[in-house]
């Protein structure tokens, strides 16, 4: 498993935040505004603005939300945001993480 996470990590291709998804995959093709998902989520107008200017997080609440209005599940948004949230703290983190030697379990 951790060699799939390192290998996802080390991917040539830059991470995508969520909020891209959800704006040229949802938002755009039905010509629907932030401000107007947001009302029809029942969620300040801040938090969709905010995603969909890659500015903030899929946080479970939102992806419950955002299956309701568009039908994709919860658990695709938060896979969006899981690998999101990997891909970056891995890059960040790099350095740091190359110095942890891993433990030998061959043996």
């Amino acid at each position: 498993m951790a060699a799939n996470i390192a290998a996802t990590a080390e991917s040539p291709l830059s991470p995508v935040h969520p909020g891209e998804i959800l704006s040229e995959e949802f938002l755009k093709p039905l010509e629907l505004a932030p401000y107007t998902a947001a009302k029809l989520m029942k969620v300040p107008r801040t938090r969709i603005e905010r995603l969909a200017r890659c500015e903030g997080p899929v946080t479970p609440d939102t992806a419950l939300r955002l299956e309701r209005l568009f039908g994709a599940s919860a658990q695709f948004w938060m896979n969006l945001q899981t690998r999101y949230d990997l891909l970056t703290t891995a890059a960040a983190e790099r350095a740091e993480l190359d110095a942890i030697k891993p433990l030998d379990t061959a043996a």
